[in-house]
């Protein structure tokens, strides 16, 4: 499996994941002049952009501090555009990351990183 698929299955785990914790998944890829948010998602009333790491290993470090400072800002720029674009202006967000790292051909490991910055 090449990393466009491997990232592809990660996000649509990451997706299921969040639905069955009883979060509602609105977007997916959502694009914008300043990059893509991999999931959009509401949790109650509070708008959560979820970037979703997806790694075989950590050889190249961990699926978590892919997401760097400046992956960060963007997210945050990412943000703003789609609050202004859904009309949300006053909302609470929330950046979430999830890291996957499969272990077999149906199984993965997932760690869920609520608030991972501000």
């Amino acid at each position: 499996m090449d990393r466009n698929e491997l990232g592809r299955r990660g996000e649509v785990a990451a997706a299921a994941y969040l639905e069955r914790t009883g979060m509602s998944v609105i977007e997916r890829n959502w694009r914008c002049v300043s990059g893509e948010a991999d999931i959009v998602a509401l949790d109650g009333e509070v708008l959560v952009i979820v970037e979703v790491k997806t790694r075989r290993s950590d050889g190249a470090g961990s699926a978590e501090e892919a997401v760097s400072p400046t992956k960060q800002k963007r997210l945050a720029r990412i943000a703003r555009h789609y609050i202004a674009h859904a009309g949300l202006d006053g909302c609470n967000v929330r950046f979430d990351v999830i890291a996957i790292r499969p272990l077999g051909e149906d199984r993965a490991l997932l760690r869920h990183h609520r608030a991972a910055f501000v």
